[in-house]
């Protein structure tokens, strides 16, 4: 499909449209690898702007620090699941190439030079930025090089009492091979002179810290004449005293390292019985995957380096010598330990809709009403207060609840288990095999399943991604389905961090299509035409290509065009050729993509009328939103889906509609608002890079979370 088209799918208002005949519209092949940014590159890009949020001095200090681990801990799952299956794409399939034309090992080439620019930054960022501007605030990391004399004995007695006894170093020899190393976890190799007791003498041992050990310790200020906030690290303290632990040998060097390890897992599909087993089975190994990236102290001797390379099987390029603590990620302990409101984001409290504070049956208020939330500058109580209202209410008869991320202690899962107990019938779909959450998956699937909840793990094949909850209740003679239908997850703790738009309902055709989707998540039938919304892996896809194509019938019959999309990622290939057609035929196009994006905007012929931004701020852009002018009477839908292949079309996914006028020209002026945002917004450029938008001169300063929390605090 090289030229414009328009699809016949859309009722007949196609019809009478009058569009150009293809012969006079430029041919030009879509599918050419220029036109496309490789996946993981634009990820790696994405960190980047996380990354700058440390540099930003008007960002509080404690909250750049925040940043920084941030785009550490990101590095460590795009090395976990992304470079690792490149890794093993170029073990299986070496000539394989993707929409970008690139093959796996012109992708880790181009990885690691990026990956080695990003971390050399992040270091420079914490030595040379962040430890200076922490130690004006008395905020200091004391080398153990600067110790004190009561610091020192305190250590002292510190590894002596709680180190020394739990520490289990492994000397290097034919009866102690080289031990297993845990992903991600801290590790020193140790260079030694002398023999031990037994007269060997290997001159290498290995010790491993345990995870259960705190990385940063608090000196106690009035034991060490120290500050009331001084730390030292984990790692200087063993250095310090490393000795102790080889009576009777010498220590030459001790130097840190980390190997991070393949961390996806696969389940085959067809192969297994039980679902659950599967999962378990696959998690007591995902610690122990193939090595993909090595970190050691840059102190460390090519020797020494050679022979970690040589023992992990790993070549140079996934090799990284770091200026500092090989886990950046555990810094975050500081945030927390230190307690200093004002080098921190100011306090902010969600607000809770009116029609909530004037009718406390939410039930009620629903009928009367969509009501529409924005998390987290609205808050996340009345999801809920929907569940515990449902749990009690003696005329309701069920309820039924996807979950996919959820946390341990959920009120959520409370409710539920609440409303079982109650003796209603509560079904809910639980996603094992969310990525890192697997393990509490299945133990909170075992705790429902012990409250007479029935239990369903979703569909083999198929992550159950979609964010609803179902209440059955009974209304004199009449049953009416209430229903919640959300872009994140129901986590009240994310809720604080993400934005994600839910909507509560209580129309006749919305919940009968929730209806429909739960029935087919259990019982496997088939689902009957929906009446609303849009399901993957059935006909979100197609949904939105057709609304796509809708546009462009209206720009060639030389009406206004426009489309908005809001996602985190846009990577699906037939999805970006049918924007490039659109923007060929004229339709003004405004992506807010936070994450990745394969698409480049702005070449000409093809993309000129597409514009790419991703706004990186203080809460975690998460919410997914289609709109489309369709010619003055916009639709506007949510979705729990990203535009991914995966998404697409290897999961569940609910994509539903706005129809309340009110409601969906809120979201389109949330939209514009992040269309207008000049301090915290990127635009992404052909090349694949991004340029961060600054005010003009005389122009106010947007930033579009702050504009949109404000707006609803003084909402009437």
């Amino acid at each position: 499909m090289f030229f414009y088209r328009a699809l016949q799918t859309d009722g007949q208002f196609m019809a009478n449209l009058t569009v150009a005949p293809k012969e006079t519209l430029q041919i030009i092949d879509l599918q050419r690898p220029e036109f496309y940014i490789n996946r993981e590159l634009s990820l790696l890009e994405f960190n980047k702007r996380v990354l700058a949020q440390a540099k930003d001095e008007n960002v509080p200090l404690l909250e750049r620090l925040n940043y920084l681990c941030i785009s550490c801990s990101n590095l460590d799952e795009f090395y976990e699941v992304r470079v690792a299956g490149v890794i093993q794409m170029e073990a299986i399939d070496p000539k394989a190439t993707g929409q970008d034309g690139l093959n796996p090992h012109e992708q880790l080439e181009l990885i690691s030079v990026n990956a080695h620019e990003l971390v050399t930054e992040q270091y420079r960022v914490l030595n040379e930025l962040l430890i200076p501007k922490l130690k004006q605030e008395n905020i200091r990391f004391i080398r153990r090089t600067d110790w004190t004399e009561a610091q020192h004995q305190w250590l002292q007695t510190y590894f002596s009492d709680q180190l020394l006894p739990i520490l289990s170093p492994v000397g290097l020899d034919s009866a102690h091979p080289f031990p297993r190393i845990l992903n991600k976890s801290l590790n020193f190799i140790i260079s030694l002179t002398g023999k031990d007791a037994f007269g060997r003498n290997s001159g290498r041992a290995i010790l491993q810290a345990p995870r259960s050990l705190p990385r940063i310790i608090q000196f106690p200020a009035e034991e060490t004449q120290s500050g009331p906030t001084d730390f030292v690290f984990l790692s200087s303290i063993i250095h310090a005293f490393v000795g102790e632990l080889f009576n009777g040998m010498h220590v030459k060097g001790c130097y840190q390292f980390r190997v991070t390890r393949n961390s996806d897992f696969f389940v085959d599909d067809d192969a297994i019985d039980d679902l659950l087993l599967a999962v378990q089975g696959e998690l007591a190994t995902r610690n122990y995957g193939d090595e993909v990236r090595l970190e050691i102290d840059a102190n460390c001797p090519d020797e020494t380096v050679s022979f970690l390379l040589d023992r992990f099987e790993m070549t140079k390029d996934r090799l990284f010598l770091v200026d500092g603590p090989v886990n950046l990620n555990r810094l975050q302990e500081i945030i927390a330990l230190v307690g200093r409101p004002d080098l921190k984001f100011a306090s902010f409290k969600p607000t809770t809709p009116l029609q909530f504070s004037r009718n406390t049956d939410i039930f009620a208020v629903i009928k009367k009403q969509d009501i529409l939330l924005h998390h987290p500058f609205e808050s996340f109580s009345p999801v809920v207060e929907f569940l515990r209202q449902a749990a009690v209410a003696p005329d309701v008869l069920a309820i039924k609840q996807t979950l996919y991320r959820t946390g341990a202690e959920s009120p959520i899962v409370n409710a539920l288990i609440k409303a079982a107990m109650a003796g209603k019938e509560v079904t809910v779909v639980i996603e094992l095999r969310a990525r890192f959450d697997e393990k509490d998956n299945i133990s909170l699937a075992a705790k429902l399943q012990e409250a007479a909840v029935h239990v369903v793990y979703g569909v083999v094949g198929y992550k159950t991604h979609a964010k609803m909850c179902l209440v059955l209740k009974r209304e004199g003679k009449e049953l009416r389905n209430y229903v919640h239908l959300g872009t994140g997850n129901y986590h009240p703790k994310t809720a604080l961090l993400y934005t994600d738009y839910g909507l509560f309902s209580c129309d006749k055709d919305l919940g009968e299509d929730v209806r429909r989707v739960f029935a087919q998540l259990t019982s496997l039938g088939k689902v009957s035409k929906l009446n609303k919304l849009l399901q993957s892996p059935f006909t979100l896809h197609s949904g939105i290509i057709e609304k796509i194509e809708r546009e462009i019938a209206y720009a060639q019959a030389g009406k206004a065009a426009k489309i908005i999309f809001k996602a985190n990622a846009i990577v699906e290939e037939q999805i970006i050729q049918a924007l490039y057609r659109a923007s060929q035929a004229g339709v003004k196009i405004k992506l807010i993509i936070r994450g990745i994006c394969c698409l480049k905007p702005g070449i000409p012929g093809v993309s000129e009328n597409i514009e790419v931004r991703s706004i990186i701020g203080r809460f975690l852009e998460h919410a997914r939103v289609y709109a489309f002018a369709n010619d003055g009477n916009w639709e506007v839908y949510a979705a729990s889906a990203d535009l991914m292949n995966r998404n697409m079309f290897q999961r569940v996914e609910a994509c539903f509609p706005i129809e309340s006028k009110r409601l969906h020209n809120r979201i389109l002026h949330d939209l514009d608002t992040y269309l207008s945002d000049n301090s915290q917004s990127w635009s992404l450029q052909a090349n694949g890079s991004y340029k961060q938008n600054h005010r003009k001169r005389n122009e106010a300063a947007i930033q579009a979370q702050t504009v949109l929390m404000q707006e609803l605090q003084n909402q009437p």
